[in-house]
């Protein structure tokens, strides 16, 4: 697994555990702000398991969100439809977080 955090302060990027409020319908984990910059996890919908659930959904937070900052620093180019720019950062999140094949076997 990808060290999202090391990477994010790398970009210069802030990552905050924040009350973004309830947005009804929408189930928002977190936001990029490309003000500052910082990453907003929103603590409402963290698990309320284990230590390691709670880690692994910010570091998963963090990766997706990373992705909208490599857009907004032209560093990818900026997909136009919002269903596939969120897919994208999904996909980039899932390859960021996801376990070694070596650690995997070794659990």
């Amino acid at each position: 697994m990808a060290d999202v955090r090391g990477i994010a302060a790398a970009y210069g990027v802030r990552v905050e555990l924040a009350d973004l409020g309830d947005w009804a319908a929408v189930r928002l984990v977190a936001e990029y702000d490309p003000v500052g910059p910082v990453i907003r996890i929103n603590e409402n919908t963290l698990p309320r398991g284990s230590s390691c659930d709670v880690r692994d959904a910010i570091d998963r937070a963090i990766a997706h969100e990373l992705y909208h900052h490599r857009e907004a620093i032209g560093e990818i180019p900026r997909i136009a439809a919002r269903a596939a720019r969120e897919a994208a950062a999904d996909a980039y999140a899932d390859a960021l977080t996801a376990a070694p094949l070596d650690q995997m076997l070794s659990t």
